[in-house]
This record gives C-alpha cells, sequence and structure tokens, in this order.
C-alpha cells in the first residue's frame, strides 16, 4: 500500500461516510474477495438483472447462484421472493441496488436476520446514495462500489469493499495482497487484488470534480425528465423523495403505448452515433454458464424478463449538450 492509496482510502471513509472501507484493483475483484473473506458456504439468493459480475463473483467464490424476481419499482430484489427461495442450504443475499435506486433495504435486513443469513449489496451505481439521510453503505454486512471509468466517481478501474465488522479487514488485505503477512511469512491463499498509486492519484482528482459534475446531472435528468414527461408508453425510472441519487444512469422504460418498441429506439440511437445501453439486456440468467439451473427458468422471472425487454439508459454525463439532449428525447418521441 503506498501513500495515494492511503489518502484516498481516508477521504472515501469521508465521503461515504463509513468507518471500514478497503481499495481493491476494480469491483469484481472487491466483491469476490469480500465473499470470500465471509468464508460462506452455500447458496446465494441474487439477481439475475444486473452486470455479470454480480453472479460470476458467487461463482469465482465457491458458491451457487440461485436468481429471484426483482421489484418492478425499484428493480432491485423483491423481498418477498427473497424469503420464498430461503432453503437449509442459503448463506447469503445479494443484491444490487439498480441505477443507484435503493432496494428495500429495510426488508432485505429483516429477513437477512430473521434466517442468520449475510446480506451483501453490489453497490456499483449507488456512489452517494442515501436513504433518508442513512448512507447506502451502512445498510447489510458489506456493500461493493465500483471506480470503473463508466461511474460517476471513478479511478478508470477499481473498487472499494464498505463493511459493518472490524475484524474483516485484516482478512481482506490478506486476500488482496496473496496472503502475505510479512516478509517472510504466507498465512492463507491470496490473490493481487490491490489498487495501484496511479488509480489512487485519479480517484483523488476524480473526487475533487464530483460536487460540479453531480450538479450539472442532476439538471441534465431534470431536463430529460421534462421533456419525456408526456410522452405515451415512456416512464423515467428514478428513485422515491426520500432517496438521496447517485446521478449514476438516467434509465427510461419503453414499454404498452410506445411508438416504437425499446429495441427499436436503441437501433435508431445506434445508427446516428447515440451511445444507449440496454441495460441489463440479456438478464444474467440467460447466459449459457447459468441457463441450465433451475432458477433460471423465465417464468420464474417476469419482472426482470420485462424489465430486460424495456429499459433503456439514454447518455448521461456532465458535459452533455442541451442540442444533443434534444436529439435523444426527438428519437424517443418520434
Amino acid at each position: 500500500r503506498g501513500r495515494q492509496h492511503d489518502r484516498l482510502e481516508a477521504a472515501l471513509k469521508g465521503t461515504l461516510r463509513c468507518k471500514n472501507l478497503s481499495l481493491f484493483c476494480n469491483g469484481t475483484m472487491a466483491l469476490l474477495l469480500g465473499l470470500r473473506a465471509l468464508r460462506l458456504k452455500g447458496e446465494v439468493i441474487t439477481t439475475p438483472f444486473t452486470f455479470p459480475a454480480t453472479v460470476h463473483a458467487i461463482e469465482w467464490a465457491g458458491l451457487t447462484p440461485v436468481f429471484c424476481d426483482i421489484d418492478p419499482q425499484t428493480h432491485g430484489l423483491d423481498p418477498k421472493r427473497v424469503e420464498e427461495a430461503i432453503t437449509d442450504k442459503t448463506c447469503a443475499i445479494l443484491a444490487l441496488h439498480a441505477y443507484g435506486i435503493p432496494c428495500d433495504v429495510q426488508a432485505l435486513e429483516q429477513i437477512a436476520r430473521k434466517h442468520g443469513l449475510k446480506l451483501i449489496f453490489d453497490a456499483a451505481h449507488a456512489f452517494g446514495t442515501e436513504v433518508n439521510g442513512i448512507p447506502i453503505g451502512h445498510f447489510g454486512d458489506m456493500s461493493m462500489f465500483s471506480f470503473h471509468a463508466t461511474k460517476l466517481f471513478h479511478t478508470a478501474e477499481g473498487g472499494a469493499l464498505v463493511f459493518r465488522d472490524d475484524s474483516l479487514a485484516s482478512q481482506l488485505q490478506l486476500l488482496q495482497n496473496f496472503g502475505i503477512q510479512s516478509e517472510d511469512h504466507v498465512v492463507l491463499s491470496g490473490i493481487n487484488g490491490k489498487m495501484n498509486e496511479i488509480q489512487a492519484v485519479l480517484g483523488l482528482c476524480v473526487l475533487e470534480q464530483l460536487d460540479e459534475e453531480r450538479s450539472k446531472r442532476k439538471a441534465i435528468a431534470t431536463s430529460y425528465q421534462s421533456r419525456l414527461a408526456d410522452v405515451p408508453g415512456v416512464i423515467s425510472v428514478q428513485p422515491g423523495p426520500e432517496v438521496k441519487s447517485s446521478y449514476q444512469y438516467f434509465p427510461i422504460r419503453i414499454g404498452a403505448g410506445a411508438l416504437r418498441s425499446r429495441d427499436e429506439v436503441f437501433s435508431i440511437m445506434r445508427e446516428a452515433g447515440i451511445h444507449a445501453r440496454r441495460y441489463f439486456h440479456p438478464l444474467c440468467s440467460h447466459a449459457d454458464c447459468y441457463v441450465d439451473l433451475p432458477s433460471a427458468l423465465p417464468e420464474n422471472l417476469p419482472h426482470a424478463t420485462r424489465a430486460a425487454q424495456e429499459i433503456l439508459c439514454l447518455p448521461f454525463y456532465g458535459g452533455l449538450s442541451d442540442l444533443d439532449l434534444q436529439r435523444v428525447c426527438e428519437i424517443i418521441i418520434g
């Protein structure tokens, strides 16, 4: 660990208002080693409506993913369906705050406590998100933040874990540094998961610009919402009033009553050189490596399946011009 690494770690503890935080070379490694540090065995209930890394981390940690349907409002795990999926093999719940919109964190915490399960959140999209003034990393046993270049706060590539149990800090440090305790003593099988100094320096620079970027994105989000408010079949996917937004993405759902389907709008935008994303399409449960799991059957995941057919994330960054924003909206409006 270098000096810049320690500076960034301290700065992020202040920004995220957390006691325990460890930095990693990327978010996937953070999540994988977090699962390893918790020493879990068995099945982990998770969402199919996520980036593949969420589910891959479960698999690489030697655990079995069990897919569960989502709440159509938050696009996070549906607590009722989670509880129905719990068996004697379940050891944890791994939920995603999709687009920075919090899951029903209170309900999931109650379920985890009731059944003696670990609760981990993939907060890759939720940097700076708060629920009723409480930072998102305060919920559950552990939260993973991604610092990939596509994120609001980034280190080009990188990630972090925020966690409740103080004793995990030393375990995570060993896991991310080859299990080396001292110069001549290796105590466990670890790997190279450390954040380097160049990543940390970039993160410190980006952190200085964070408030300005978030302010610009807030204005862009307001403009999108205003221009798309009355478009038939188009719904802006936004958190409720109790949530401080991360302003990570601007997703819309294009459903029944819309002039064009989501895929038609996506194709027109791509032809026009506009980079929108069908995020998340296809579902992780459709991937070759998971499609044969019993929990991957589409009939078990109706809300996730529909969301994957309707969601489109629009261009969303502080430098987006009003002219380009208008071009995007004109394609959607038709």
